[in-house]
C-alpha cells in the first residue's frame, strides 16, 4: 500500500481488514483532547468528549458537530448500554452515570469502600447488563481534566457494577493505570489496557487480556500486546476477534494472538475510536484536537 501513506502493513492479513482507496477523513477540528466516542445507531449521531473544554459533542452525517452537553463534569469515556441509554466516566465529580432516555442523570458509582474513586476513565457494558470501568488517577493529576487531588483509593483498579444489585466490587488491582477496556465478540475475554508509561518511561505500555467467567471473575491475566508507539489508550474489537486500539502514532491493529497486523496513521495522538455508522464498518477517532474517520473492511463487535 506504497500509494496509500495512512496504511502500514506488517502482515499480509492487514490487506483484508483496511480499503486503500478509503481515505482518511477530519471532520472535526476545536477540541484540546478529545475522547470517548460512541455510536448511536438509531440516532444516526456519534458522542465524544472535549475533555479539557468540558464538553460532550455530537456529531451528525449532515448537520456536522454540536453541543450535546456543556458542562460535562470532565467527562472521558462513553458507552451505551443494552437499553441504549448513555454510560460516561465523568473525571470532575469522580463518578460513572447513565443518562436516561428523558434526560435525567443516574449517578452508578462514585465510590468505593466508603471512599471516593480516582477518576473513571473508560467503560464497557457486557451483555449481561453488568457495567466494567477503569479507575486511573488522570483526572486528579491536575486541574485540567478535572480538580487536582490526591487519591483515596490504594490501587488504581479495574471496576465491575452488578446489574441486578448495583454493588460495585475490584475485579483487578494489579495496574499501574488503567484505561481502555473491552471484551472479545463471546465476552469471554477481557482487555485492559495499562497506559502507566504516560508518566513513567519504565512503566507498561501494553495492553492486558483476561479470562472471564459467568460470575465476572477474572482469571489467567497476560499480557496480550505491547504498543510500540506511545501508550495504549481506547480500544476496540471486531467481530472477528482484532483489536484495534489507539496509540501516538494512530491505530494499531492486533490479531486475536497479539500480532500486530498494521497500523492506520493518524497526524495526530490518539485517544480513542469506536466502530459506527449503519453497518459498523466506519471507524471514527478521536485524536488530540479532532474528529477523524476512515471506513475498513472489518465490522464492530458489541454494539448495542
Amino acid at each position: 500500500m506504497a500509494d496509500f501513506p495512512e496504511y502500514e502493513v506488517h502482515d499480509p492479513r492487514f490487506r483484508y481488514l483496511v480499503l486503500p482507496n478509503a481515505r482518511l477523513e477530519e471532520l472535526y477540528r476545536g477540541c484540546r483532547w478529545a475522547e470517548g466516542p460512541v455510536w448511536f445507531n438509531d440516532a444516526n449521531q456519534l458522542l465524544f468528549s472535549d475533555i479539557p473544554n468540558q464538553r460532550l459533542l455530537r456529531w451528525e452525517p449532515e448537520g456536522g458537530v454540536s453541543v450535546f452537553r456543556q458542562p460535562s463534569n470532565f467527562t472521558n469515556g462513553n458507552t451505551r448500554d443494552r437499553q441504549g441509554r448513555l454510560v460516561s466516566c465523568e473525571h470532575g465529580t469522580r463518578r460513572v452515570t447513565r443518562t436516561e432516555i428523558d434526560g435525567s442523570v443516574t449517578v452508578l458509582a462514585n465510590s468505593y469502600d466508603g471512599k471516593r474513586l480516582n477518576s473513571p476513565n473508560d467503560v464497557v457494558v457486557r451483555s449481561d447488563g453488568s457495567i466494567w470501568f477503569t479507575d486511573p488517577t488522570y483526572g486528579i493529576l491536575s486541574d485540567y481534566e478535572g480538580y487536582k487531588a490526591e487519591p483515596e483509593q490504594a490501587s488504581n483498579n479495574v471496576y465491575r457494577i452488578d446489574p441486578a444489585s448495583g454493588a460495585c466490587r475490584v475485579v483487578c488491582d494489579d495496574f499501574g493505570q488503567p484505561n481502555g477496556l473491552a471484551f472479545s465478540p463471546d465476552e469471554r475475554i477481557l482487555y485492559v489496557a495499562d497506559s502507566a508509561a504516560s508518566h513513567d518511561e519504565r512503566a507498561p505500555r501494553h495492553i492486558r487480556a483476561f479470562d472471564v467467567d459467568e460470575a465476572g471473575t477474572l482469571s489467567n491475566g497476560r499480557v496480550f500486546a505491547e504498543i510500540d508507539a506511545g501508550i495504549p489508550d481506547g480500544f476496540r474489537l471486531d467481530t472477528q476477534g482484532n483489536l484495534w486500539s489507539s496509540a501516538r502514532d494512530g491505530i494499531h491493529c492486533f490479531a486475536p494472538d497479539g500480532t500486530l497486523l498494521g497500523k492506520i496513521l493518524v497526524p495526530q495522538l490518539v485517544a480513542n475510536l469506536t466502530f459506527g455508522g449503519p453497518r459498523r464498518n466506519r471507524l471514527f477517532i478521536t485524536a488530540t484536537e479532532s474528529l477523524y474517520s476512515v471506513f475498513v473492511a472489518a465490522t464492530g463487535a458489541q454494539v448495542p
